[in-house]
């Protein structure tokens, strides 16, 4: 019953979230190869007689909701309305300073997921990001959902080039054990405990019985009791680490994106703007990223292992010794200490390491609590 309802059932929960925030920052990745809705290529959809749909992008300003579940944004050249039926609408963390963070903060909030009811309470001009499919309905090309695609909607703040950023690092739950199903499933748990010592509880035949089930009663309660408890600061810690290990995954593997597959890794690819996307490679850090002009995409990582080199990530224009930033401000733009998928693995592996390590140490000091209390109730 213990691990049924205080282990097994919220883990299963803790899964299923952490897949969805997967999709989440898969279906985001994967927005970033579809062009950038502008008035032109809006108006060569309006004439497209064979009304066939396409995958945009959309950056402008929130400027008011009709019937209820229609949104319009309005960019620099068109205004465009967004079906909120069955979007997926989110509501990005407000950023903490300009630009693109250096420093990961674990403690940052995941995107709250947002009902399109909550829409029509934001102020005007705020900005709002949408991908999916752009159709014609009743006469009107607008974005919409559909049953094999669904519209992502992203409420944010700052500037354009953060958000990839931004969305990757955050787009994962914090606390996963802690889900919509763990409530019920402790409640249940704990009532299942409660009647199994009420129920041999005057039988003096079964006062192991009665005293076990009365120790696993409080079992969601041993992390935060000594001595356990010290068990549980490290577990925090190693799992932070872990949290932020595999954001810096994410982040490492967003140049391959736009780089044709290959042997090892392919030079160049093209952005959806037509823009030649690549990088060059060198020995030492070149002085535009000692100064501040091309970012490092791994804060932390600030010196590449022996015998690696420097990857320059951008787009590549004629007379540039090095990769520039990108018109399209959801391209990446900035340097790696050595390959990206080198980079990603090892990031993958020491996360996944930590995290069971830091699983071991947190079961070990529930398992202390247990033994301790156990004694306790032995004696009395």
């Amino acid at each position: 019953m213990v691990i049924l309802w205080y282990g097994l059932v919220p883990m299963t929960g803790a899964l299923v979230k952490r897949y969805k925030w997967h999709i989440f920052r898969k279906r985001f990745d994967e927005l970033r190869l579809s062009p950038m809705l502008d008035y032109g290529r809006y108006a060569r959809q309006q004439g497209d007689d064979s009304g066939g749909h396409a995958v945009f992008r959309f950056v402008g300003g929130f400027e008011s909701v009709t019937g209820g579940q229609t949104l319009w944004i309005r960019g620099d050249d068109l205004t465009v309305p967004v079906s909120l039926q069955n979007a997926e609408t989110y509501l990005l963390p407000m950023q903490k300073g300009d630009g693109i963070p250096e420093i990961f903060d674990p403690s940052d909030e995941a995107p709250e997921i947002i009902r399109w009811e909550r829409v029509s309470a934001f102020t005007e001009g705020a900005k709002v990001y949408v991908g999916g499919l752009l159709v014609c309905q009743d006469g009107r090309w607008s974005f919409a959902s559909t049953k094999e695609k669904r519209l992502m909607v992203i409420f944010y703040d700052g500037p354009d080039h953060s958000l990839t950023t931004r969305a990757i690092r955050a787009g994962r739950h914090r606390g996963e054990y802690w889900n919509a199903i763990t409530p019920y499933s402790l409640v249940i748990g704990a009532l299942c405990q409660i009647i199994i010592a009420v129920l041999f509880l005057s039988r003096p035949a079964f006062r192991l019985t009665v005293i076990v089930s009365l120790a696993a009663l409080f079992v969601p309660l041993y992390p935060m009791i000594p001595p356990g408890l010290l068990f549980t600061v490290i577990y925090r810690r190693l799992a932070w680490r872990s949290r932020i290990l595999r954001s810096y995954r994410d982040l490492a593997r967003l140049p391959l994106r736009y780089l044709k597959p290959g042997w090892g890794l392919a030079p160049r690819g093209s952005l959806p703007n037509g823009e030649l996307y690549g990088f060059t490679t060198c020995a030492e850090l070149p002085p535009q990223a000692q100064e501040g002009k091309i970012p490092l995409l791994l804060p932390e990582l600030t010196k590449a292992k022996e015998n690696d080199l420097w990857y320059i990530f951008g787009a590549l224009r004629p007379g540039e010794e090095l990769p520039v930033q990108p018109q399209d401000s959801f391209a990446t733009f900035g340097i790696l200490p050595g390959k990206p998928e080198i980079i990603a693995k090892r990031c993958e592996i020491a996360a996944y390491t930590m995290e069971i390590i830091s699983w071991i140490i947190l079961f070990a000091g529930i398992g202390l609590n247990i033994f301790f209390l156990s004694m306790v109730l032995v004696l009395l």
